[in-house]
């Protein structure tokens, strides 16, 4: 997306199958008037498809217009087990209380539909009807208040709004930008854009358009915090950090600016800080669960392990089904679940009012805790059936990564260095540790940031976001520039991606002289982090592949890191990764050191000094005794590297060797 918010590529046109062909005619039929036709035409469809939201929803006001209501509410009884979420579902049903001179619960039904979907003017004008009706002045000038808001904006962005609130972006985005291209600049239509492009993680799209709007209406609050949202997504924190503390300057007491803020201080490493707000927050809101959960992260994050144990199982008496607090006390990794733990996860699991994402983390926890008791087939079983729910939620596309890995090699050869000699920015401090999740990356990062020399930071995503900034759309919204692009950039523009790197950088840093990117993706982008910061040491951090594999499958993952929901795509990732990093080191000799989890483990002192020596960095004896270290961890081996090294979990895999047939064929390219 450029600058001119309208000037973006809309999605392309897809050809509507014979099921959206005849729903388009029933919604013609109701809109005639013709309820007979548009309700026999309903009933028929709906023998094929008897979850389709929308065949379901006509047939309903097809009925409550035929003044049959008694079939009308079996009909939005039926929808809401499909689709408790529709909005428009709770507003027919408020129609039809109407009609039947219901007004308590014709009112409960229209308010359940503004919560859900505040751009609905029927829901609207029927609440501050009922409201006189019934005598409530003050609500009924709320409900008028609305009604008039919706009134003063255009049409076209009332019904994009509305579908965005009933998750239909697909609907929703080219009405906006039609509006845009007509109209020019709106300050709504605009935040409505970027809101679309957040919910489909396009959050440089969303920054601009963000950006734009405020530079229009620097007072429209909504725009700015959606603004801060989408810098924490792009993780510019200390630039989210700048617009909350503008937001809270104008109402402090907000409670949504307050827990973006909390998150914020997250972002930024300031976990005490965090702490507090999360715990002021938890103290006006006794029943957040969600912020005790934080409360809990906090708390693991800082080394207090006891403390975090508690707050988990405080998150768990507020809200029983909550996956991701039991998931949260398995992932501390040294924890053990009780019996009546297991029976009550196993419980809750198998329940049908189990929402999935409670599911799935639930899985992931009984996973770990059947493990623990060394009963392996069951253990993998929960592993297996929590990792396919899980993937069933994401769009990965294994051909995308080994397309990316491909071009690398295309562009970034020997000869391609050469003829860029001497660019970049030349400040040693960066180190990167590269290479998979759960490979012993924070392992060597412990014994880093044990060095009085280097600060460890965490996960950083400014590579990433170079990189995303990089890639950019071609005009057709086709092919993206990276790593193509490399090719075509002024060797200057490469020191001064540099230096904004280090500038960038420096809010996660305490003064000392060298810092630790952790960030395992970056193995991707080596080249182009060798011609920004030449002088960078680069450490991959390698495992044995099929343990390698077996802790992705183990691990759920908060963000990212799609490719481990899947034996086979494990599989195929860290063969594709191990290919890349022979092509790296093929064309930048002697710029990476390959370290061995397992020649880690056998031999700790003799690796220590050869990872310091590479780093150019003297031997100290505090880097043997990293697990003394005081410092905040958030990945998974928080727990782990807190504890002398250990050789037990070496060869762990093997309990599930049965099952791994999909990952040991990948590896091997079958």
């Amino acid at each position: 997306m450029s600058a001119s918010p309208a000037a973006a590529p809309e999605p392309s046109a897809r050809t509507p199958g014979p099921v959206e062909t005849e729903v388009g005619r029933i919604r013609s039929l109701v809109e005639r008037r013709e309820f007979a036709a548009a309700l026999e035409a309903a009933t028929t469809l709906l023998a094929q498809v008897p979850e389709n939201r929308d065949v379901l929803y006509l047939r309903a006001v097809s009925e409550r217009h035929l003044s049959r209501l008694d079939e009308a509410f079996a009909t939005l009884d039926r929808l809401e087990r499909a689709h408790p979420d529709f909005s428009r579902l709770h507003q027919e049903r408020g129609h039809c209380h109407m009609l039947r001179r219901d007004a308590p619960r014709a009112i409960e039904a229209f308010l359940v539909a503004v919560n859900r979907n505040p751009a609905l003017p029927a829901s609207w004008r029927a609440l501050e009807g009922l409201y006189r009706m019934v005598g409530d002045e003050a609500n009924a000038q709320t409900a008028a208040s609305h009604v008039a808001t919706l009134a003063r904006l255009p049409p076209e962005i009332v019904t994009a709004t509305s579908l965005f609130h009933d998750h239909e972006l697909a609907l929703a985005e080219p009405i906006v930008r039609r509006y845009l291209l007509q109209h020019g600049n709106h300050v709504e239509a605009m935040r409505l854009l970027a809101r679309i492009g957040i919910e489909r993680e396009a959050f440089d799209d969303a920054e601009i358009l963000l950006d734009a709007a405020l530079e229009l209406a620097p007072d429209y609050h909504a725009a700015r915090f959606d603004f801060a949202r989408t810098l924490l997504h792009r993780h510019k924190h200390r630039r989210a950090l700048e617009e909350l503390e503008r937001l809270l300057s104008k109402d402090p007491d907000n409670r949504n600016y307050r827990t973006l803020l909390a998150t914020t201080y997250v972002g930024i490493g300031d976990h005490e800080r965090a702490l507090a707000l999360y715990r002021a927050l938890r103290a006006d809101a006794p029943q957040a669960a969600a912020v005790q959960l934080s409360i809990a992260h906090c708390l693991k994050t800082l080394g207090r392990r006891d403390e975090a144990i508690d707050a988990y199982r405080e998150a768990i008496a507020i809200r029983p089904n909550y996956g991701d607090a039991y998931w949260s006390l398995a992932n501390l990794k040294t924890f053990r679940f009780g019996d009546a733990d297991v029976a009550r996860m196993r419980e809750i699991e198998a329940a049908a009012d189990t929402p999935t994402v409670d599911r799935y983390h639930l899985c992931f926890a009984l996973g770990k805790a059947l493990a623990d008791r060394g009963e392996w087939a069951d253990s993998f079983r929960c592993y297996e059936r929590g990792n396919a729910l899980k993937r069933a939620e994401i769009d990965y596309r294994p051909e995308t990564i080994e397309e990316q890995a491909r071009l690398q090699v295309q562009v970034c050869t020997r000869e391609f260095f050469d003829a860029r000699r001497g660019v970049g920015c030349p400040d040693p401090a960066p180190i990167f540790i590269v290479g998979l999740p759960r490979s012993g990356s924070t392992l060597l990062e412990q014994i880093l940031a044990s060095h009085s020399q280097v600060e460890g930071t965490m996960e950083l995503a400014d590579i990433p976001r170079l990189v995303n900034d990089l890639q950019g759309r071609s005009a057709r919204g086709g092919l993206p520039r990276y790593p193509e692009g490399l090719t075509g950039i002024d060797p200057e523009e490469f020191r001064r991606f540099g230096e904004r790197y280090l500038a960038d950088t420096r809010a996660y840093r305490v003064g000392k002289p060298r810092f630790i990117d952790k960030m395992p993706n970056n193995f991707r982008h080596l080249g182009l982090i060798h011609l920004i910061l030449p002088n960078a040491k680069i450490i991959d951090a390698r495992r044995d592949p099929m343990a390698c594999g077996v802790g992705n499958f183990e691990q759920l993952f908060a963000s990212g890191q799609e490719f481990t929901y899947s034996l086979e795509e494990i599989g195929r990732y860290y063969r594709s990764y191990v290919e890349l990093m022979d092509h790296w080191s093929r064309v930048l000799p002697g710029r990476i050191l390959l370290m061995r989890h397992e020649q880690v483990v056998d031999d700790l002192e003799g690796s220590v000094r050869r990872l310091l020596a590479f780093c150019e960095l003297d031997f100290e004896p505090g880097c043997l005794e990293f697990h003394k270290t005081q410092r905040s961890v958030r990945t998974a081996s928080s727990e782990q590297v807190r504890q002398p090294i250990y050789k037990d979990g070496l060869d762990r895999w093997r309990h599930y060797e049965p099952w791994l047939g999909p990952l040991r064929a990948a590896l091997d390219g079958r």
